[in-house]
């Protein structure tokens, strides 16, 4: 994304009056690979490199948020990369005709916030989250409350339901003689029981799927540096009206070798969810720098656009254009206290039930008032730390851990409200007198979304 999508995003806001909600349910990263095989066992027909003018005007986020959510909603069979060709009009369409609307093929407002429930509602349902499976080093989607069971594999991870009717595995092979074509011929014949029915071995990638036994299955893997990563699923035919939307959202969101590194090492998604909280009049919103680290974008939806306007001591300051109103927290002024605190941030969209609503959850410091625990779950990052009186503590700093599985958590720090009141005096602003309390904290606290190339 360039910094030309800026334009692009106030135009869209402008011309489609989409609400702050549309925003919130960008998705995390497509890779730009064939889909998953669905239903047919064929994938769909390639895209334009172009969208057609009715989408060209639409961030390449939005749009890709768009094919996700028609994937989630059984219509779209293809790649969520936001290239809006014949195929992804034509799921608009299957969309509207399903909800007795006008089949136009462009979505109104309302047919927007419509299919964005649909697909939350089936997410919900399977539990879908986004993981980083440590032994592999791949990162995917996973439908947590379809395969609740964990545990080690040769090579991967392995996740299965309660009666093995859905299998997720993960697996990788690395050495000096491993070669894609090896691992795509090896995948094809075993185990013996496998009847291939669409396979494709194509530039560094391939995809296998057909008949195992009375299952169905799909394989993907990718290759890099004689290394070859991939991913499995094995499911029961009588779950698959079920599982086929999940096997392509899993296709789309599949990245074997995780590429966008910044700040230590850590990966860093092209669409991150965290929090923010409003400090200052104006607009002025503190949250964590590495939430918000190499954005080319940053949206705070029901606001609009905003810009990072310095960083220090592991906070980041953001001017939000069109913030007239948004009412400030008062900072504490003393150190922060040992003990039980309130974390007051917005969920990242797939954890939460609300739309994008702030939600508040009870924790602790540590001894040296530092260390936040239990960790905060994902969209925290930049959360309010507040007192027994409601002020602001200071900010949540997320310390992610890659771990795979479902409920993984990394680590959180507190970053106290003296580094608040220091960043805002760089600025030559001083914190604003603000209110203090729960329920003025849930009204400070904005949900920030950065989006990356």
């Amino acid at each position: 994304m360039r910094r030309g999508s800026v334009a692009l995003v106030i135009l869209f806001l402008g011309c489609l009056a989409l609400t702050a909600d549309a925003y919130a349910q960008l998705f995390a990263p497509a890779p730009t690979q064939p889909p998953a095989v669905h239903r047919s066992a064929r994938p769909a027909k390639p895209p334009p490199s172009k969208p057609p003018p009715a989408y060209a005007v639409i961030p390449e986020a939005e749009r890709i948020a768009i094919q996700l959510d028609l994937i989630w909603t059984g219509d779209y069979n293809g790649m969520a990369n936001g290239d809006f060709g014949e195929a992804s009009v034509a799921a608009v369409k299957s969309f509207q005709r399903n909800i007795a609307g006008k089949e136009t093929g462009i979505l109104n407002p309302d047919e927007r916030l419509r299919l964005e429930e649909a697909a939350k509602t089936v997410q919900k349902q399977v539990g879908w989250q986004m993981i980083d499976d440590r032994t592999t080093g791949a990162q995917l989607g996973l439908p947590a409350k379809l395969v609740p069971q964990q545990r080690p594999a040769d090579g991967g991870a392995h996740w299965q339901s309660r009666h093995g009717d859905v299998q997720v595995d993960t697996f990788r092979l690395a050495g000096p003689s491993v070669t894609l074509a090896q691992a795509y011929e090896q995948q094809k014949k075993e185990p013996r029981q496998r009847k291939v029915e669409y396979n494709v071995l194509r530039g560094d990638f391939f995809v296998v799927s057909g008949m195992q036994g009375l299952k169905k299955f799909y394989v993907r893997a990718h290759a890099k540096d004689h290394e070859v990563r991939g991913v499995t699923v094995l499911y029961d035919k009588a779950v698959e009206g079920v599982m086929d939307p999940v096997v392509i959202a899993m296709s789309n969101t599949f990245t074997p070798f995780p590429t966008s590194l910044v700040g230590g090492g850590e990966v860093k998604r092209k669409v991150e969810y965290a929090s923010g909280a409003v400090v200052g009049a104006g607009g002025a919103v503190v949250t964590d720098a590495n939430a918000v680290a190499e954005c080319d974008v940053i949206l705070v939806p029901g606001i609009g656009r905003a810009e990072k306007t310095a960083e220090q001591n592991g906070l980041a300051l953001l001017h939000v254009h069109g913030a007239r109103g948004a009412a400030p927290l008062a900072l504490a002024s003393e150190a922060a206290p040992r003990g039980e605190i309130i974390v007051v941030g917005v969920a990242d969209p797939q954890a939460q039930d609300g739309r994008g609503a702030a939600s508040a959850i009870k924790a602790a410091l540590s001894a040296d008032g530092v260390s936040i625990a239990p960790a905060p779950g994902p969209g925290f990052a930049g959360a309010a730390a507040l007192d027994a009186n409601g002020r602001l503590l200071g900010i949540v700093a997320s310390r992610p851990q890659r771990v795979a599985g479902p409920n993984a958590a990394g680590g959180a720090v507190l970053i106290p409200a003296a580094a608040v009141k220091a960043l805002l005096a760089g600025q030559g602003s001083a914190p604003a007198s603000g209110r203090t309390g729960l329920e003025a904290a849930k009204s400070a606290v904005v949900r920030v979304i950065c989006v990356r190339e």
